[in-house]
C-alpha cells in the first residue's frame, strides 16, 4: 500500500503536477498518433530485427503504466484480465510487446487511454512524495514523483521508436498532427540532403 505524508498539497505542488502531466501527456499523444490511419497488419508488422512493432509499443506502455501506478502504489486495476500477468513472462518474455489475434488497434488504444486516466488519477489525488514500491527495481521504495518522471522518460523513448517505425511503414513523419518538425523539402532537395549525408559518412570511413 502506498504511504502518504500528512502535509496538504499546496499550490506549488499543484503546479508541479500540471507540468509533469503536460509532458507525459504530450508523449502519450505522440505515441497514439503514430497508429492513426494504419491497417491492423501495418500496426503489427515487425520492421526491425528486434521485432518492435507500433501496436506492441502501445500495448507495452499501457501495461507498464498500469503496473507502476497500480501495483506499485497499492492501487487495483479494475479489470486485471486485460493486462499481461507476470507468470506469462516466464514462457514469453515479450508477451506485452505484440497484439494477440483477439486484440485490435481499437482495443489496445482504449486500454492505453484508460491506463492514462488511471495514472493521472494517481497524480491528481496523491502527494508527489507518496511512497510506493517497485518489486523489480533494486532500490525498492520510490516516490510518486520519481514514478512520473520515469514513466515520462520511458514513454518519450518509445514515442521515438514509434517515429522511426511509422516512417519505415509508410514514410509518415511528424512531431505532432499538423507539425512535421522537418523542412518542407522542394522537389529534389531531400535527395540532395541524403546524398550529402552519405558523402559525409563515406569520408568518415569505417
Amino acid at each position: 500500500m502506498a504511504q502518504t505524508t500528512d502535509s496538504a498539497t499546496g499550490s506549488g505542488e499543484l503546479e508541479q503536477k500540471q507540468i509533469l502531466k503536460k509532458y507525459l501527456d504530450d508523449s502519450r499523444e505522440a505515441l497514439l498518433w503514430k497508429l492513426e490511419g494504419l491497417t491492423e497488419k501495418q500496426a503489427r508488422w515487425p520492421l526491425v530485427p528486434s521485432g518492435n512493432n507500433l501496436l506492441g509499443i502501445v500495448k507495452h506502455c499501457a501495461n507498464v503504466e498500469i503496473g507502476y501506478f497500480g501495483q506499485c502504489l497499492g492501487r487495483e486495476w479494475p479489470t486485471p484480465d486485460e493486462i499481461v500477468p507476470d507468470a506469462v513472462f516466464d514462457e514469453d518474455p515479450q508477451a506485452d510487446w505484440y497484439a494477440t489475434a483477439d486484440e485490435s488497434i481499437a482495443s489496445i488504444t482504449d486500454l492505453y487511454r484508460r491506463a492514462w486516466a488511471f495514472t493521472n488519477e494517481a497524480i491528481d489525488t496523491l502527494p508527489l512524495d507518496t511512497v510506493g514500491r517497485v518489486p523489480w527495481w533494486r532500490s525498492g521504495e520510490v516516490t510518486l514523483f520519481r514514478l512520473v518522471v520515469h514513466m515520462t522518460d520511458e514513454t518519450a523513448r518509445h514515442a521515438g521508436h514509434a517515429d522511426i517505425l511509422r516512417e519505415l511503414t509508410d514514410h509518415g513523419v511528424g512531431l505532432r498532427d499538423g507539425n512535421t518538425n522537418i523542412p518542407d523539402w522542394k522537389a529534389g532537395e531531400l535527395a540532395v540532403y541524403i546524398d550529402k549525408l552519405k558523402n559525409l559518412a563515406e569520408r568518415a570511413g569505417n
